[in-house]
Formats: structure tokens, C-alpha cells, sequence
């Protein structure tokens, strides 16, 4: 993993080497509970507008929790070919239809490239949960013979990666990782690796969704979900009344592509990932989260110092406990109030291994456009959370050139990276 750091040795730091690729985004598509497409969502975002709601997809008043960011106004039939409705699950449609946005707004046609030079990274947290549900019941109830051929597939991890890659031909280096929240940042750091073993372009990021039943009991058995029914009270990261998350489903996608070759077909770059790291939690019983850990790399690994950082896009899990570590982590870093920090995804929910990368591309519009999205929600931050946090209304009259995003996923993994105007 050439550009992760491991915690007991940081690389030396480094700005882009000569000879080796600076990696930048040309473009971006999103699908969001607060607005489909990159411009409805980011417009939502500065108008404070959220998209927690109580769930349609499926009856859920049995349940404990009610809440979730569902995607407004997708239909499948106006973003993926009639052939592949049979054989594609609801987070299969939305990536298609997500990736399609992402290389429209590139202003790139994987046609025009080399064969091999364009690539797809995506992260996902459950594969196709919702088909992998509806074959499991026909088997149960009706046999073997009534589940579709596709479940082979359909339900699998990787299936984002491939179903892109076909409908758009891109034949090089691919992958997926399966890191849950964390997983939007890591896809795009190993998406970095491609573009410096010669990739010339990836589609990178995470767009997840499992709003089904069998999703949802998944989520309620971890008993980490806020139990509120109030949408605007359920998911209140670093205030001292936070109880829990509440899940959506959605994420961004990113065409990452070497500058130089960018530069070559007159490309708009949104900016560049300057540096990455990942790190991993110890077994709970010893103690010491390294989110902190992962942020110092990231900066190390982009040639930055910590004052160089404008804008903390945080993980913000909603959690006493873990918003509690996170600002500590934070504070340590930056001093306490020392960094402006927001939490966007208080408006969408926390969407598994879309969240992060969908932070990403808030962070990318932050640089674009000289603003801060807020935080909503929390009116201000707990006593043991002495965050600089942005609420209320968006943040003008700020120079940002430089965010960290940070991001942390179940199990242990976390991840930070580093982006630049």
C-alpha cells in the first residue's frame, strides 16, 4: 500500500515529487438524501435543508427507529438501461447513475482513452443487500427454481466496480474495499495508486445503500441508531444530547485523473488529494483510538503542517463517546477552537461507505466556492467537545485553500485525507 503510512514510521513528507503523478478531481457526481445530483445536494447543503425522514421504502413502524436519508426522486428507469433493471440492485442503480454524473461533469469519454488506462474504485459496505433479500425470500418460500440468475452477483461487494467499468468500458487496474465509512476515502487513496502505477483516470468514491429490512436489522442490532422520531433532533453529532446516528444511503463519486494528463485535454480540476493516511483501532479492552494518528499522516504525507489546514470535514458519529474522542483527537492536533470544523452528513445521515466521499466533495466545493457548510442540528458543541464547530448558516469571508476530511468505519478503521484548491 503505497500511499497509506503505518502509525510506528511516517514517510518523510513531500509535495509531489518530481515524476511522480499529482492526483486531482475533474469530476463529480452525487446522489444524497437532501438532493439528487451534485448541484440539488450542494445547494441543499448551504440551505441548511436536510433529508432525514422517516422511512418509505418499506413499513418500518415495527421497528424501534423510523429514521433514515432515503434518495429523493431517483427512478431507475430514467438512469439505467431497461436490460439491467433485472439484474441490478437499488445502490447498483444509483452508482450507475452517479458515475454517469461524475464522468458527464469530467467532460471525459472513456472511449477516447487507451484501452487499459481508465479504471474504477469504489467502496461498498454491503454489496445488494435489498436483491439479495428478495432472492433469499422467493428461495424460502417458493425454491430454488424461482431465484434469478443474477443473485450470483447482484448481492456481491464488487459489483459497483464491475457493472461501471462494463457500461463505460473502462478496462484498467480496478477494485473495491470494504471498509464501511471509512471506505469512500480509502477508495479514493487507492485510486492514487493507480494513477502512479499509470492509470490516467479512476472513477473513485462509495455510494451505498441497505434500506431494507435485512439491512435494517443489521443496524438495529448494533443499538448504536438514535432512537428520536424528531428529524431534526435524531443525529446531533458533538452535542452533549446526542444518542446515536442515523443511517441513509447515497455517496459521491470522484473522477480522479493524473494533472498532467488533465492539463493535456484542458480538463477543470476541482482540486488536488494531496495526502492520505489510514490507520487501525487496537481490540477495545487495550484502549487508544488512532483517528489523531491518521490525521497526522495525512498531513505528513501531503508535506502540510497542522496550521496549514483550513477546514475539518469530520466523522461526527454521533456517539457520546466517539464524538468525545474524535474532538479530543481534533483539539490535540489544532488546539482546542483552533480550526473551523463541520459536519455536513448531519443533514443526510451517515451513509456507510458513501459518507466519506461524499465529505469529500464537500470539501472540494468548500475550496470552489470559499464556504463552509454547517453543521444542523447541534446548536453548539458539548463542553468536552471544544470544537470550532460551524452551525446554523454557512461560514463566508474565509480563505480556504487546504481541508482534512476524516472518517472512521466499524472495526477499527480509520482514514484522513488531505485535499488543496
Amino acid at each position: 500500500m503505497s500511499d497509506a503510512t503505518t502509525l510506528d514510521r511516517p514517510r518523510a513528507a513531500h509535495r509531489d515529487a518530481p515524476g511522480r503523478p499529482t492526483a486531482v478531481v475533474t469530476g463529480i457526481g452525487v446522489a444524497a438524501p437532501n438532493g439528487l445530483g451534485a448541484r440539488a445536494w450542494w445547494d441543499a447543503v448551504l440551505r441548511g435543508e436536510s433529508g432525514i425522514r422517516p422511512l418509505t421504502r418499506f413499513d418500518a413502524t415495527s421497528y424501534p427507529v423510523r429514521l433514515a436519508g432515503e434518495v429523493p426522486g431517483f427512478v431507475a428507469e430514467d438512469h439505467v438501461r431497461s436490460r439491467l433493471l433485472a439484474q441490478t440492485d437499488q445502490v447498483t442503480r444509483l452508482n450507475l447513475a452517479v458515475a454517469k454524473e461524475a464522468l458527464d461533469d469530467a467532460g471525459v469519454d472513456p472511449a477516447d482513452l487507451p484501452v487499459y488506462a481508465a479504471g474504477v474504485v469504489t467502496a461498498s459496505s454491503a454489496g445488494g443487500f435489498e436483491f439479495g433479500q428478495r432472492e433469499l425470500q422467493a428461495l424460502w418460500s417458493r425454491g430454488g427454481q424461482h431465484v434469478s440468475a443474477y443473485q450470483s452477483f447482484a448481492w456481491f461487494y464488487a459489483v459497483n466496480t464491475g457493472q461501471i467499468s462494463i457500461l463505460h468500458g473502462l478496462r484498467g487496474a480496478s477494485g473495491v474495499l470494504v471498509t464501511e465509512q471509512a471506505g469512500g476515502l480509502d477508495a479514493v487513496a487507492h485510486a492514487r495508486r493507480q494513477l502512479r502505477k499509470g492509470s490516467s483516470l479512476v472513477v473513485t468514491g462509495g455510494v451505498d445503500s441497505a434500506l431494507c429490512p435485512w439491512g435494517w436489522v443489521a443496524h438495529v442490532a448494533e443499538g448504536r441508531m438514535s432512537a428520536s422520531n424528531d428529524p431534526d433532533r435524531a443525529f446531533l453529532p458533538f452535542s452533549a444530547d446526542a444518542d446515536g446516528y442515523v443511517p441513509g444511503e447515497g455517496g459521491a463519486l470522484l473522477v480522479l485523473e493524473d494533472a498532467r494528463s488533465a492539463r493535456d485535454r484542458g480538463a477543470r480540476v476541482y482540486g488536488s488529494v494531496a495526502g492520505y493516511a489510514a490507520t487501525f483501532d487496537p481490540p477495545p479492552e487495550t484502549g487508544g483510538a488512532r483517528l489523531g494518528a491518521a490525521a497526522e499522516l495525512a498531513l505528513a504525507d501531503a508535506g502540510l503542517a497542522s496550521e496549514e489546514v483550513d477546514v475539518v470535514f469530520a466523522d461526527a458519529a454521533g456517539e457520546r463517546a466517539a464524538d468525545r474522542a474524535e474532538a479530543q483527537a481534533i483539539s490535540a492536533l489544532f488546539g482546542e477552537r483552533g480550526v473551523p470544523v463541520t459536519a455536513p452528513k448531519t443533514m443526510t445521515g451517515r451513509l456507510s461507505a458513501g459518507g466519506s466521499s461524499l465529505d469529500l466533495a464537500a470539501a472540494l466545493f468548500s475550496l470552489r466556492d470559499q464556504v463552509i457548510p454547517p453543521t444542523t442540528g447541534t446548536d453548539r458543541p458539548a463542553d468536552d467537545c471544544p470544537l470550532d464547530l460551524v452551525t446554523g448558516a454557512p461560514r463566508t469571508g474565509v480563505r480556504l485553500r487546504t481541508a482534512l476530511v476524516l472518517a472512521r468505519g466499524r472495526g477499527g478503521f480509520n482514514a484522513a485525507a488531505v485535499v488543496r484548491a
